[in-house]
């Protein structure tokens, strides 16, 4: 049985034994989505240290300070946490270790809300799209509904959504960690069988 991680664990605090994430694995041809593991945290420092990747989030600052990686990846490991993140792996396939992310926030009545960001060097090459549909396919929470949306600068963000079978349900704003601002958003849904 795991223990559950506290306010203010680190990653160096983490022992194997310590870390058991009821979450599946999940492939695809090109990648597979699997748990972060604390060796993520200097790639997701990489990426997200990119003013561009932390502008498309509403929770990444810039500039990313020190262990905020680590932080993340803490969170997304503790036994009381309310969002499912995986690592968007490509190892198996020649491709780098940690190309992105994409997670499920659980929500009230079997609903949860999608996000995801994935490094710059791999934007459009339809690793996000893969992401997705991997994941809205495999439906680890067993939602009846999905939620995401996509900051209305960020056009390629709501191609993904549409791609994977999201529809359009209305606009709104999101504070945006990065900007120091609120943000212009489009909401998307996508009902489950």
């Amino acid at each position: 049985m795991s223990a559950p991680m506290r306010e203010g664990t680190r990653l160096d605090d983490l022992k194997p034994d310590v870390i058991t994430l009821n979450q599946p694995v999940i492939e695809t041809e090109r990648f597979v989505l699997r748990p972060l593991r604390p060796s993520d945290a200097g790639m997701i420092a990489h990426y997200t240290s990119d003013r561009r990747v932390a502008e498309g989030t509403r929770a990444i600052p810039h500039p990313l300070p020190p262990g905020a990686a680590e932080g993340f990846v803490a969170r997304a490991l503790a036994a009381d946490r309310s969002e499912d993140v995986w690592a968007i792996d490509g190892s198996a396939h020649r491709l780098a270790e940690l190309l992105g992310v994409v997670s499920l926030t659980r929500m009230e009545g079997d609903q949860s809300e999608l996000g995801f960001w994935i490094g710059a060097g791999f934007w459009n090459t339809g690793f996000a799209t893969e992401a997705v549909e991997a994941l809205v396919a495999a439906n680890p929470h067993g939602s009846r509904t999905l939620f995401a949306e996509a900051f209305q600068d960020n056009p390629g963000s709501a191609r993904v959504l549409t791609n994977c079978g999201f529809v359009y349900l209305g606009d709104a704003e999101s504070w945006s960690v990065a900007r120091g601002a609120r943000v212009a958003t489009w909401t998307y849904l996508r009902k489950m069988g």
